[in-house]
């Protein structure tokens, strides 16, 4: 817990005035480090997945983030529940692309493979992947 660690630090030197690092950080900038870092990890920690299905468009974004996408249901071929390993198989958690397609993963191992019309490939991690595939293939056969 990277905050926590430059607090101690901060009080470290500046209430009891063991200096940190050779030469010594001043206080103005290990409370700016601090301060920067915490709020940092604090937009991290609040960003979620936010998945919606409307009757003719998919939409996907990292609330926290600026980033957006929309799928309209016309597009996807087809749309799977499966398990994955988010670190071998993308990397790591947010938003990714590679050549396993592009992924949005917040957290867990359970997602729907979605295969595009144009043979792209997208990955939408889910709590409750097979109750969202079902959906997703409901509204395509609605159309």
């Amino acid at each position: 817990m990277p905050p926590a660690v430059l607090a101690v630090i901060s009080c470290r030197q500046i209430v009891w005035h063991h200096p940190w690092g050779n030469p010594a950080v001043t206080n103005g900038n290990l409370l700016f480090l601090t301060i920067l870092t915490l709020f940092v990890y604090i937009r991290l920690i609040t960003v979620r997945l936010v998945t919606e299905l409307r009757p003719e468009l998919l939409s996907v974004a990292m609330k926290g983030f600026w980033r957006r996408i929309n799928v309209p249901v016309a597009d996807i071929r087809a749309a799977a529940a499966v398990e994955y390993d988010p670190i071998s198989e993308y990397g790591s958690y947010g938003i990714r692309s590679g050549p396993r397609g592009e992924a949005y993963i917040a957290a867990g191992n359970q997602a729907v493979q979605l295969e595009l019309g144009d043979g792209r490939k997208l990955l939408i991690g889910s709590q409750q992947p097979k109750e969202l595939a079902r959906k997703i293939v409901e509204a395509q056969q609605r159309l």
